[in-house]
């Protein structure tokens, strides 16, 4: 009797500790503007933007890409680059905006290295200058999104994938992807480089991910004459932590084929 009771007390606790468990939210939703008021809005907050498109050419669905001074510092590190930015979708045909959540992005890209303040100064600004802020339930608890990992063996966030290495990267990828360059930024010693994808729809379209698909445009940090990406079985995985196994088989094509794409770019 007395380990029965003694069963219940645990799982009793063991429910307790994971409802209130430190979820942090992917992605934050806020009221439909459109893409004129939401780059006015984040000028006016302090951010500078760095670059818009259609993603898969369709209006419907606008990403904005932005940036400020504290992103840019707590960035300008080995390999961290991939933090400097954070990004909007302006969804039309859902009727909201889709923030990448700082606390949840930073978290991820900065690990150790992480903590809450540039992250809760840009939610602030968010809460300020759009309103009532809701958060998806796509979400991980923050202990896991420092080291994660989709499934044992698979890459973790610095287990890059380099695309290239050499001199005049920067010219030879603005060179050969021409239009589909969303943005670049400088960071000191490393230039982060977004670039659009024409097949993204391919793998998005598989696992219902338009509506989360403000991680994109992909992206690419050029340092010390290295040109990496991060690997996509990390940053698809990481961008859609609620994603099945089943899901993940779907698109099992689309690592390799993100990974060619950008070497090709490159070469």
């Amino acid at each position: 009797m007395f380990n029965k009771y003694l069963l219940l007390m645990l799982l009793s606790v063991f429910l307790s500790s994971s409802a209130f468990a430190n979820n942090v939210s992917a992605y934050i939703y806020a009221n439909y503007k459109n893409s004129e008021s939401v780059y006015d809005i984040l000028k006016s907050k302090g951010f500078d933007i760095l670059g818009e498109y259609d993603l898969m050419n369709n209006e419907k669905n606008h990403i904005i890409v932005y940036t400020n001074s504290a992103l840019e510092d707590i960035s300008s590190r080995r390999n961290r680059g991939f933090a400097a930015v954070q990004k909007v979708l302006v969804s039309k045909e859902d009727h909201k905006l889709v923030f990448t959540n700082p606390e949840y992005f930073l978290c991820a890209f900065l690990q150790d290295r992480y903590d809450n303040t540039v992250a809760k100064r840009v939610l602030a600004s968010y809460a300020s200058g759009f309103g009532k802020l809701n958060y998806s339930a796509s979400s991980l608890e923050e202990s896991t999104i420092k080291e994660y990992h989709f499934l044992m063996g698979m890459p973790y966030y610095l287990d890059m994938i380099e695309v290239a290495r050499g001199n005049n990267l920067l010219e030879i990828l603005e060179k050969n992807a021409k239009d589909n360059v969303v943005f670049t930024l400088s960071l000191g010693d490393s230039t982060l480089v977004g670039v659009a994808m024409p097949d993204d729809k391919e793998y998005l379209s598989k696992i219902k991910g338009e509506k989360h698909a403000a991680f994109l445009p992909y992206m690419v940090l050029i340092e010390d004459n290295v040109a990496k990406i991060l690997h996509p079985k990390y940053y698809i995985a990481i961008a859609y932590p609620n994603l099945t196994m089943r899901e993940f088989i779907n698109i099992s094509d689309t690592p390799d084929d993100i990974e060619e794409y950008f070497k090709a770019l490159l070469h």
